[in-house]
């Protein structure tokens, strides 16, 4: 099944899930662990990862 701009329904989930593992894992850093500039780089980096962020693979 293809939805969206041409992504595959797997590869949406797969980000998705990698997006929300990302800012997950910033907001345990900023909390637990008081490394503030890691835990935002962290949850930047979950945005961009997630479906409706960046994409490295589309022009």
């Amino acid at each position: 099944m293809v939805v969206g701009h041409g992504q595959p329904v797997a590869m949406i989930t797969l980000l998705w899930l990698i997006a929300v593992a990302l800012i997950i894992a910033g907001i345990y850093v900023i909390i637990a662990r008081k490394e503030l500039i890691f835990g935002i780089v962290l949850i930047v980096i979950g945005f961009l990862v997630g479906p409706g962020g960046v994409s490295i693979f589309n022009p």
